[in-house]
């Protein structure tokens, strides 16, 4: 009976836990998203640093522009074949290789 008890209260104890590191986790996480430092470039231009590393013109007409490219970006690197988790040649749309099939002679 007593190790059906500790049982329920060490698995309960574990969920409790696993609840609230995912709940502070969270909140750091959105927390380190909302800050950000207001710098001016050697151009004079007034930027947002991001503690990710990420930075975005403080213009919001620039900020949209570059938002835009950096979609863009995303897009293309999404849509290019290769690079085996991060290792070896990515091929982008354009290229002689993408989408080349098979360099067997017998299946052309």
């Amino acid at each position: 009976m007593n190790a059906k008890i500790f049982r329920s209260v060490r698995v309960s104890a574990l969920g409790v836990t696993a609840v609230m590191l995912g709940v502070l986790l969270a909140d750091g996480v959105a927390h380190a998203e909302e800050q950000s430092v207001e710098a001016t470039t050697a151009t004079g231009e007034k930027v947002r640093l991001f503690p990710n590393g990420r930075w975005e013109f403080a213009n919001p007409q620039k900020a949209e522009v570059q938002r835009q490219a950096a979609q863009a970006e995303l897009d293309r690197e999404r849509a290019s074949q290769g690079g085996f988790f991060g290792l070896g040649r990515r091929l982008y749309e354009g290229d002689k290789d993408f989408n080349r099939g098979t360099l067997n002679p017998k299946m052309r």
